[in-house]
C-alpha cells in the first residue's frame, strides 16, 4: 500500500497565464520526467503534426491552443514535445475501466486506470479569456478525467476500445472542452457529434435540470441513449465492443443491482467507494483499479472526491469558489493497495 497526494490548483486568469504556470510547475516536477521516462520504454504509436494540431484547435477550442504556447514557454519544452505529451489530439490512451451512476441530482464515478498515469491534480480554473470556470482532477495536465462547469455541466467517460483509431481527440481533451464550452447536454450532444474522435469511449452527462444522457462515440458514429449506469461497453454500438466484456458487464449489473439503495448523493458516494461493493477495484496492474470516486451536484455545484478507497470524501462548494472564496487546503491526500507510484510522485 502507498500513500498517494493530489495537488489542488486553484488559478483565474487567461489560459496563456495559465499554461505558462503550470510549464513552470512541470519544470521541477516529476510529472515531466515520467512522461519522457515512458516514451524512452514505449515508442509512441502516432506522429505529431503541430499544424495539424492547431488546426483542429483553433476549430474547435482556440484558448487551449493558447495554453499549450504557454506551458511550452513556461517549460521551455518545443511546443511538439507539450502536443506529444499533454495535448490530447492524436494521443493513444491505454486500456481502463471506469464506472459511473446518473440521476436527477448527482453523478458519481469511479477512475479506474493504472497509477503511474494519474496527475496528481486537481484543477479548478476561471478562465478571463473566453470559456466556463471549471472543477476536476486533470489527466495529462491540460483534460479532464472528469468535472463541472459554472453552469452545473457534470461529465465523466468510460473507455470502451483503441481498435481502428481514426485522427481526432481523446477523452480527456473531449472531456474539458465540454466543460469548458457548453452550458448544458444539449449543447454538449451537438459538440460531441461535431469533434473528431480518436478512440471509442462513452460520455457521461448531467446538467442542473436533471437531464442526463449517455453518448456512445467512437470515430465512426456517435449515438446517444438515456440510461443511469455505464461501464466500459457500448449497448447500442455493440460492433465497436471488444470481444471480452465480461468484466464490464458485471459491473454494470452490479450497479443495477445496487442502484435503488444509492439514491442519495451520501449513499451513492458510499457504494462506489466502498471496497466490498463490488463496483471499486484494486486490479491497479491490469490498468483497471480505482484511483479516485468522485461525485458532482450541478444543482448546489458541490464536487466530492476521494483518493483510494473506503475514505470520506473532500466536498468542494464551487459556487463559494465562483464568488472569490479560494479554498484553503492545497492537497488531497489517500492510499492505494499497490507499490506503483502516480506520475507527481518520485
Amino acid at each position: 500500500m502507498i500513500t498517494i497526494q493530489s495537488d489542488l490548483r486553484q488559478f483565474r486568469g487567461t489560459h496563456y497565464e495559465l499554461g505558462y504556470r503550470q510549464g513552470e510547475e512541470l519544470s521541477d516536477s516529476p510529472i515531466l520526467k515520467t512522461r519522457h521516462k515512458y516514451w524512452k520504454l514505449k515508442r509512441p504509436r502516432f506522429n505529431i503534426d503541430v499544424q495539424e494540431a492547431k488546426s483542429a484547435f483553433l476549430q474547435f477550442a482556440p484558448k487551449i491552443w493558447d495554453e499549450f504556447e504557454g506551458i511550452s514557454d513556461g517549460s521551455k519544452q518545443p511546443l511538439e514535445n507539450i502536443l506529444r505529451d499533454f495535448g490530447g489530439y492524436r494521443m493513444e490512451p491505454e486500456r481502463s475501466g471506469c464506472s459511473v451512476f446518473v440521476q436527477d441530482e448527482f453523478l458519481v464515478r469511479n477512475y479506474d486506470f493504472q497509477p503511474v498515469t494519474y496527475d496528481g491534480r486537481y484543477m479548478v480554473y476561471q478562465p478571463t479569456d473566453g470559456g466556463l470556470a471549471v472543477i476536476g482532477p486533470s489527466s495529462r495536465v491540460t483534460g479532464r478525467m472528469d468535472g463541472m462547469n459554472e453552469y452545473g455541466l457534470a461529465i465523466g467517460y468510460n473507455f470502451t476500445h483503441r481498435k481502428k483509431t481514426k485522427d481526432g481527440f481523446v477523452c480527456y481533451m473531449i472531456s474539458r472542452m465540454i466543460l469548458e464550452l457548453c452550458e448544458n447536454v444539449d449543447q454538449a450532444v451537438q459538440l460531441i457529434k461535431e469533434l473528431p474522435h480518436r478512440n471509442a469511449f462513452s460520455y457521461i452527462l448531467l446538467d442542473q435540470t436533471g437531464e442526463h444522457y449517455i453518448i456512445e462515440a467512437s470515430p465512426r458514429d456517435v449515438t446517444v441513449r438515456q440510461a443511469s449506469e455505464c461501464t466500459n461497453h457500448f449497448l447500442t454500438q455493440e460492433k465497436e465492443n471488444r470481444h471480452h466484456i465480461k468484466e464490464s458487464q458485471t459491473r454494470l449489473d452490479k450497479i443495477s443491482e445496487l442502484k435503488s439503495s444509492m439514491l442519495s448523493p451520501e449513499k451513492a458516494f458510499e457504494t462506489f467507494n466502498a471496497k466490498d461493493k463490488g463496483i471499486f477495484s484494486d486490479n491497479y496492474k491490469s490498468w483497471s483499479g480505482t484511483i479516485h470516486t468522485s461525485l458532482y451536484q450541478p444543482r448546489a455545484l458541490k464536487a466530492w472526491i476521494s483518493l483510494g478507497g473506503n475514505q470520506q470524501p473532500e466536498v468542494f462548494d464551487f459556487q463559494q469558489w465562483l464568488k472569490g472564496n479560494d479554498f484553503q487546503q492545497s492537497t488531497l491526500t489517500g492510499k492505494l493497495e499497490t507499490d506503483i507510484p502516480i506520475a507527481n510522485m518520485e
